[in-house]
Protein backbone atom coordinates (compact mmCIF):
# COMPACT_ATOMS: atom_id res chain seq x y z
CA UNK A 1 0.00 0.00 0.00
CA UNK A 2 3.13 2.44 0.01
CA UNK A 3 2.61 5.75 -2.04
CA UNK A 4 -1.75 5.03 -2.52
CA UNK A 5 -4.02 7.74 -1.65
CA UNK A 6 -6.24 7.44 1.59
CA UNK A 7 -8.89 7.52 -0.99
CA UNK A 8 -7.24 4.14 -2.39
CA UNK A 9 -6.45 2.58 0.60
CA UNK A 10 -10.43 2.60 1.55
CA UNK A 11 -11.27 1.23 -1.48
CA UNK A 12 -8.88 -1.67 -1.27
CA UNK A 13 -9.81 -2.46 2.34
CA UNK A 14 -13.34 -1.52 2.12
CA UNK A 15 -13.71 1.67 4.82
CA UNK A 16 -14.49 5.22 5.44
CA UNK A 17 -11.73 7.62 4.74
CA UNK A 18 -12.04 8.62 8.10
CA UNK A 19 -11.16 5.04 9.56
CA UNK A 20 -8.22 4.72 6.99
CA UNK A 21 -6.84 7.87 8.09
CA UNK A 22 -7.17 7.40 11.88
CA UNK A 23 -5.35 4.05 11.45
CA UNK A 24 -2.85 5.30 9.46
CA UNK A 25 -2.03 7.84 12.52
CA UNK A 26 -1.94 5.50 14.65
CA UNK A 27 1.00 3.03 12.92
CA UNK A 28 2.74 6.40 12.76
CA UNK A 29 2.79 7.08 16.09
CA UNK A 30 3.74 3.46 16.75
CA UNK A 31 6.27 3.59 14.39
CA UNK A 32 7.74 6.87 15.70
CA UNK A 33 7.69 6.02 19.01
CA UNK A 34 9.78 3.91 21.23
CA UNK A 35 10.45 1.47 21.85
CA UNK A 36 10.40 0.02 18.46
CA UNK A 37 11.79 3.80 16.57
CA UNK A 38 14.99 2.90 19.19
CA UNK A 39 15.19 -0.87 18.17
CA UNK A 40 14.23 -1.09 14.61
CA UNK A 41 15.33 2.10 13.57
CA UNK A 42 19.53 3.13 12.27
CA UNK A 43 20.54 5.66 11.17
CA UNK A 44 23.80 6.07 9.19
CA UNK A 45 27.51 7.30 11.17
CA UNK A 46 29.09 9.73 8.77
CA UNK A 47 31.97 7.15 9.10
CA UNK A 48 29.72 4.66 7.82
CA UNK A 49 31.18 3.54 4.41
CA UNK A 50 28.73 3.78 1.00
CA UNK A 51 27.41 -0.32 0.66
CA UNK A 52 29.61 -2.13 -2.29
CA UNK A 53 26.36 -2.49 -4.05
CA UNK A 54 26.37 1.26 -4.90
CA UNK A 55 30.11 1.89 -4.86
CA UNK A 56 31.06 -0.67 -7.20
CA UNK A 57 28.46 -0.71 -9.73
CA UNK A 58 29.15 2.00 -12.53
CA UNK A 59 25.70 2.24 -13.20
CA UNK A 60 24.53 3.58 -9.95
CA UNK A 61 27.69 5.23 -8.34
CA UNK A 62 27.65 8.45 -10.85
CA UNK A 63 24.19 9.37 -9.07
CA UNK A 64 24.71 8.59 -5.60
CA UNK A 65 28.49 9.75 -5.32
CA UNK A 66 27.27 13.10 -3.78
CA UNK A 67 24.10 12.19 -1.94
CA UNK A 68 23.92 13.82 1.41
CA UNK A 69 20.69 11.92 3.00
CA UNK A 70 17.78 10.03 2.29
CA UNK A 71 16.82 8.68 -0.88
CA UNK A 72 13.40 7.59 0.04
CA UNK A 73 11.84 10.78 -0.61
CA UNK A 74 11.77 11.80 2.92
CA UNK A 75 11.99 15.74 3.66
CA UNK A 76 13.22 16.64 7.03
CA UNK A 77 11.85 19.58 9.16
CA UNK A 78 14.13 22.36 9.26
CA UNK A 79 13.93 25.95 10.23
CA UNK A 80 16.99 27.93 9.41
CA UNK A 81 16.93 31.87 10.25
CA UNK A 82 15.18 33.93 7.59
CA UNK A 83 18.25 35.03 6.41
CA UNK A 84 19.56 32.03 5.19
CA UNK A 85 15.89 30.33 4.54
CA UNK A 86 16.28 30.83 0.45
CA UNK A 87 19.49 28.32 0.81
CA UNK A 88 17.40 25.56 1.97
CA UNK A 89 14.54 25.58 0.12
CA UNK A 90 13.55 22.35 -1.93
CA UNK A 91 16.62 20.83 -0.46
CA UNK A 92 16.24 16.60 0.31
Amino acid sequence: VTGLTIRHLGERFQRSNDTISRYVRKMIVVFSSNPFYSKYVHLPKPSDSVPSQLRDNPKYWPYFKDALGAIDGSHIHCAPPSSTRSLFRNRK
